[in-house]
Order: structure tokens, then C-alpha cells, then sequence
């Protein structure tokens, strides 16, 4: 960080701390509906392009590992997918990159969150470490993740055509 940037950080830093001892003492109503919502929305958005990315590449990945490496090597389906599940130190180090691009871009996915205006909900310190707070938090990663694997299924619309190709042949 430039020097302008670290004092910034740290005017930030030492406001929060002020706010949260004069929160101590003070006692805070829990979480409204609406904050909940928008901690919900503010986690579970970002997740939705991260299990999207992570399904679609994952699905394309293994499906042209099983064409080819796999029909090779005549291994299963599942003996494929353990080992791009669980890369051991005899994978090479493509398929290593190809695997964990997708966690890679998980802090890309949550820039452009930012980025098209998704703000940090406006809690006090205390409202954030209250426990309807983590759970909303929480929810929203588990259930946009989930939406975002889904969505992240559409690789699949692709591959009913290839199989009739192989079929035929």
C-alpha cells in the first residue's frame, strides 16, 4: 500500500475501534429485516459467479479429461473424478493450474461485486457479530453457491450432441 493509502487504512481502523468501545458499553438493538436482507444479498451475490465459474470449468475440465485421458488410460468415471478432485503429485502441473483456476477467481468475482455497487451493509461492530447476522451470512454463501453450481451445469446442454457423434461412429 502507498503511504497515502496506509494512513487512510489506518484513520479507518482506528474510527471502527472507537465506535466499537463506545458500542461496549452501549445496547444494541439486533439486526433490522432489511439489514439482514441486504447481508444476505451482499454474500450470496458474489458466491453465485464463484460456484458458476467453478461448476462450468470443472464440468468442461473433466469432461475432456474423461474423452481423452481416461479413454487411454481406460479408467472409470469415478477414478477420473478423484483425481480431479484430489490432484496428487504425479498430475502434471496443467492440470493442477486448470483445476484451481476456478478458486482462483473467486477474489476477481467478488471485485466485480464491488465493483457494480455492491456496498457493505451498514451494521455497528456489535450488530455484526450477532448471531442473526453470521447466520444470514452464512445462508446467503450456501445458497448462492448453490444457485451459482446450477447455473454453472449449463456445459452439460453440449455434451448430449458429442455422445450421439460417438455413438454412431
Amino acid at each position: 500500500l502507498h503511504s497515502t493509502e496506509r494512513s487512510c487504512l489506518l484513520r479507518e481502523l482506528h474510527r471502527f475501534e472507537s465506535i466499537a468501545i463506545a458500542q461496549e458499553k452501549l445496547e444494541v438493538a439486533p439486526p433490522s429485516p432489511g439489514q439482514l436482507r441486504h447481508v444476505f444479498f451482499h454474500n450470496a451475490l458474489p458466491f453465485v459467479g464463484f460456484g458458476f465459474l467453478d461448476n462450468a470449468i470443472m464440468i468442461a475440465a473433466g469432461t475432456q479429461i474423461e474423452l481423452s485421458i481416461g479413454v487411454v488410460l481406460g479408467i472409470s468415471t469415478m477414478a477420473g473424478n478423484s483425481c480431479i478432485s484430489k490432484p496428487s503429485l504425479e498430475d502434471t502441473v496443467g492440470f493442477k493450474t486448470l483445476f484451481s483456476c476456478s478458486s482462483s477467481l473467486a477474489g476477481y468475482v467478488e471485485a466485480l461485486a464491488s465493483r457494480l455497487g455492491l456496498s457493505i451493509p451498514d451494521l455497528t461492530p456489535k450488530q455484526a457479530d450477532m448471531w442473526q447476522t453470521r447466520l444470514s451470512a452464512h445462508l446467503g454463501k450456501a445458497i448462492g453457491v448453490t444457485i451459482g453450481c446450477i447455473l454453472g451445469m449449463f456445459p452439460l446442454l453440449f455434451f448430449g450432441e458429442e455422445e450421439e457423434k460417438l455413438e454412431e461412429k
